[in-house]
């Protein structure tokens, strides 16, 4: 852990299971060495960045920056995400979509998980009316999941469907 006491992805311990994550929703990951700039960030410094179908990040980039990043991709159009590079878009309703799926699929990174993710996000500066990123997912975030309810991206029972927006079919 480094600045802001969050999880990075050199302190994932199996960081093929991240890979494993990102090649289900057809994601590949770049990584980038450290101290170079990261292509596709839209933040700068050690954030995560998309060009395209990859998805970048150094060693130093937090977990919950990778996870959110991968849910802009998921998230987006499928017009969207042919021309991507850096900059997700999006709308107020698709950013907290993305929020609520990335602590979801934080439960599918050992040693991370939604405690963790929520805790990071915290750290990180998320805001929420609420207060807290918990506060957010438990009590103010219905609409969020009923976006990707609504877009088939999550089931019933608020497990992923591994499926991209647009797609109609499992990504894998």
């Amino acid at each position: 852990m480094t600045a802001h006491g969050v999880l990075r992805l050199a302190d994932l311990d199996a960081e093929d299971a991240l890979i494993r994550l990102l090649q289900r929703y057809r994601l590949r990951l770049g990584r980038v060495e450290d101290g170079a700039g990261i292509p596709g960030s839209f933040w700068g410094d050690e954030e995560a960045g998309l060009v395209g179908d990859r998805l970048y990040a150094r060693s130093d980039t937090p977990l919950h920056s990778i996870l959110h990043e991968a849910c802009h991709y998921i998230c987006m159009d499928a017009q969207r995400r042919v021309t991507l590079d850096t900059d997700a878009a999006g709308d107020y309703d698709e950013e907290n979509a993305v929020c609520y799926l990335q602590t979801l699929l934080a439960d599918e990174l050992p040693g991370f998980g939604r405690e963790r993710s929520l805790h990071d996000m915290d750290r990180w500066g998320y805001s929420f009316r609420l207060g807290s990123a918990r506060g957010w997912f438990e009590k103010d975030a219905e609409d969020a999941r009923q976006w990707l309810l609504r877009e088939g991206l999550i089931d019933d029972r608020d497990r992923p469907l591994y499926r991209l927006r647009g797609d109609g079919e499992r990504a894998a």
